[in-house]
């Protein structure tokens, strides 16, 4: 998957007033993007030491370094295994932006570029104050085209990208708006389950699902003419063997994220007790684990933040 771009005339605005303090981060639903640090330059190198890489980028694979000018270039790292996958950057030429975007082969076709692409826009749109972004795409890249055409981009003709005619997509502030302000909203109820020893209940998601390898807390979507404990009591029965029907579930938390096409609203419920030994029924792995330690597991961007309040709390 790569994306060609050329370089813009103009050097990106380092002086604009929403520009990303160093070590800042983007998450997405199963990759961060962050900013370049030393060891990524002989990393993405190997990475895109592939011709049907280098052969769709306007720029030599050794270019893409960590560089203090180059504000908003960020390596694109799994979270499931803090892999580096490859590299995404936004350049500005005052209120345009330009998208150039690479992985590496073996993480093709799995959806990382569209939800990178859609992070990176969203992070353009609402902390840059782009007016449009845009991306080249050689005519030979066909993958590319339809990352961008998923992502809300519009293909406007033709322009040249180095010494290449090229493909042009560009996605205006109105028509991002217009698609982001109708994402639907879902509504999950998660459970902090907690034993004896204080230890929390996470549960990996498995292989073949989306965000796999992550850990979250156990629960699920709210039905139509549910309430979240009706929903977190179905739920954890379903996917737990346990009977929480009798516990007193108190709200602690509520997580609300952007996850681009859909924004995520998740209220977190406390239960200490429960009838039945917690059970594997779909799949997933299960741990108990140390409030304390919940930091040291990757999981989901809506998870993540609740982990601080709940050491507190638990």
């Amino acid at each position: 998957m790569a994306i060609s771009t050329s370089t813009p005339t103009t050097a990106p605005d380092s002086a604009c007033a929403h520009a990303p303090m160093p070590g800042v981060s983007l998450l997405a639903r199963n990759v961060r993007l962050r900013p370049l640090v030393e060891g990524d330059t002989e990393a993405l190198a190997k990475l895109g030491d592939d011709p049907d890489i280098a052969g769709q980028l306007a720029e030599p694979i050794a270019s893409f370094r960590p560089d203090p000018e180059r504000l908003f270039a960020f390596g694109i790292e799994r979270l499931r295994d803090g892999a580096l996958i490859g590299f995404i950057e936004l350049r500005r030429t005052s209120d345009v932006g330009e998208i150039t975007l690479w992985l590496g082969r073996a993480y093709w076709g799995k959806g990382y570029a569209t939800e990178t692409v859609n992070r990176l826009t969203r992070h353009g749109f609402q902390s840059l104050d782009a007016r449009e972004i845009r991306a080249r795409v050689l005519p030979a890249n066909a993958a590319s085209a339809r990352v961008f055409t998923k992502a809300g981009f519009a293909e406007r003709g033709t322009t040249a990208c180095g010494c290449h005619q090229a493909r042009l997509f560009i996605l205006d502030r109105a028509a991002w708006e217009a698609r982001h302000g109708t994402q639907p909203m879902v509504l999950v109820a998660a459970a902090a389950l907690v034993d004896a020893d204080g230890r929390v209940l996470i549960a990996r998601r498995p292989e073949g699902k989306d965000m796999a390898g992550l850990w979250e807390f156990p629960g699920g979507k709210v039905r139509m003419g549910e309430t979240p404990e009706a929903a977190l009591i179905r739920e954890l029965a379903e996917e737990l063997s346990v009977d929480t029907r009798e516990s007193c579930l108190a709200a602690i938390a509520c997580a609300s994220h952007d996850y681009d096409d859909f924004h995520l609203l998740m209220p977190v419920f406390a239960c200490r007790v429960w009838k039945g030994t917690p059970m594997a029924r779909e799949g997933q792995e299960l741990r108990w684990i140390a409030p304390a330690r919940l930091a040291d597991v990757p999981m989901p961007p809506a998870d993540a933040p609740l982990v601080s309040l709940l050491r507190d709390l638990l």
